[in-house]
């Protein structure tokens, strides 16, 4: 642990932001990260609790407690090598896990919890500029080849473990660049995409050999997906060119609202804007960018990716922005002893919303408005929940106007026909079906292929692929080699 008193003697330290009328300016990150100091008290508040409910409470099973202790012991080498040993890309997870390793910190029952996620920030990037972080290529090769199918945080994983103990991975992308979600779903101010950049060069050091514009299957005419493949390779090729397939493609297919209306000119899944804005920051030019400049914005959907297209539209320079949620607003203090030490539901109020946003909260979209093709407005009304049912409020509906709509609802399966081409059985959600079972585990039905990350769980965390991706890459060590030296 820290300091033994430190928990009683020292406030929870926020890591801060720059202003945002700066902010807005650029698409650049603006968190101001805690300093050595500062990281120093903060990890002095981590408690000797006898059982850390936070490693459990982390998908990746980070083991805080003893890097908040190296961190309060200035021992930043150990500190990092202890966080690599449980997630291979920390500084994902350090700007962009909702950390629920927080929630279930044991200081968070009657104070607020250690700033975990903002040690874990600071630790790698002290390692990265301290110079600690290095490929680790295998001193034995195996001759055995995977091909690791999606780049996203769980391919990523999977590839490096695999590298690692000695087998010749490729790692395939449908689009132009490696990242999945990370490069084209997760603005850049929240996640420059230098971080994405300098673990690819890690990977190729260490002997992935990556292939962008690559499909496997086919894309369904009706996707609205965007994806920059230039080559279809079928599941056949992949099957008989490698000794295991490992899928890791991600849920991409967006969450639609059938209403009325649908087809006007305006009305977008927000990931057909999202994407753009990202290839536009990284110096690609576009032809018809998808803009809210000028444009009174509404983002259907109370999450991230609502959270997402929101700071967008203020750095587009939107007249408005309003935020729909269908469910009523939530507690701004969770009832602790009721959830901790689980994921509490409360108010969450992004960067993003503080940039300027109205919120509406148990409101739903009848229908969309428009005028010669063109959206101009939606419907909506009012809603309760009862009895696990939502019913509509009498007289309440009200016409707002809308320029521009964005569908941020979710997502509900994988999109590409990946899954068909290989034959591998789905679950109930649409996504491939394999368990997670120590033996055998994240094996489909079809031999030597294996699925992890949302293409197997469904939308969920970065640090959750992480997690699959490196459990998955386990199993498939084990498959080839009948043992595997990487950890569960």
């Amino acid at each position: 642990m820290g300091k033994v008193t430190g928990f009683m003697e020292f406030e929870r330290i926020e890591e801060g932001y720059k202003p945002v009328t700066e902010r807005l300016k650029h698409y650049k990150e603006f968190v101001v990260g805690l300093d050595d100091a500062q990281a120093n008290k903060q990890a002095a508040r981590c408690m000797d609790c006898g059982t850390p409910f936070c490693n459990n409470g982390c998908p990746v099973n980070n083991i805080i407690p003893d890097f908040n202790d190296m961190v309060y012991h200035n021992e930043w080498k150990a500190a990092i090598d202890t966080l690599h040993s449980t997630n291979n890309f920390p500084e994902f997870t350090g700007r962009i896990c909702p950390a629920p390793c927080e929630a279930a910190c044991t200081l968070n029952v009657n104070d607020e919890a250690v700033g975990i996620k903002s040690i874990e920030h600071a630790i790698i990037d002290r390692a990265w500029a301290e110079g600690w972080v290095l490929a680790q290529p295998a001193s034995t090769r195996t001759g055995k080849k995977v091909a690791v199918v999606g780049s996203g945080p769980a391919g990523m994983a999977a590839a490096q473990q695999l590298a690692r103990v000695g087998h010749d991975v490729t790692l395939f992308e449908k689009n132009d660049r490696v990242g999945g979600l990370l490069r084209y779903g997760i603005p850049d101010f929240k996640m420059e995409k230098s971080h994405i950049d300098r673990r690819v060069d890690q990977l190729v050091k260490e002997g992935v050999t990556i292939r962008t514009g690559v499909l496997v299957g086919e894309m369904p005419k009706d996707s609205k997906v965007t994806n920059w493949a230039k080559e279809t390779i079928s599941a056949a090729q992949l099957q008989s060119d490698f000794d295991a397939v490992l899928l890791t493609g991600g849920s991409e297919q967006s969450r639609d609202l059938p209403v009325p209306g649908r087809e006007l000119a305006g009305v977008h899944f927000a990931m057909e804007f999202l994407p753009q804005q990202n290839k536009v920051n990284a110096g690609d030019k576009l032809k018809g960018q998808l803009r809210a400049t000028d444009k009174h914005v509404i983002v259907i959907g109370g999450g991230d990716t609502g959270s997402d297209c929101v700071g967008t539209s203020n750095r587009h320079g939107a007249a408005s922005v309003t935020q729909f949620e269908v469910m009523p607003q939530p507690p701004v203090e969770e009832n602790r002893p009721m959830t901790w030490p689980y994921w509490p539901i409360k108010l969450r109020t992004s960067s993003s919303h503080d940039e300027g946003c109205d919120r509406e909260f148990a409101i739903s979209t009848k229908e969309f408005i428009g005028e010669k093709g063109k959206l101009t407005g939606l419907k909506t009304v009012r809603v309760e929940w009862k009895d696990g049912k939502m019913i509509e409020v009498p007289g309440s509906e009200k016409v707002l106007k809308a320029d521009l709509v964005l569908l941020a609802m979710g997502f509900v399966n994988p999109v590409a026909t990946v899954l068909e081409s290989f034959g591998v059985d789905k679950d109930g959600r649409g996504n491939a079906k394999a368990t997670t079972d120590f033996t055998g585990g994240y094996a489909t039905n079809v031999p030597k292929v294996f699925a992890a990350g949302d293409i197997r769980r469904g939308q969920s965390l970065v640090v959750w692929a992480i997690r699959e991706g490196r459990q998955a890459a386990r199993s498939v060590d084990e498959f080839l080699m009948g043992c595997s030296d990487l950890p569960r």
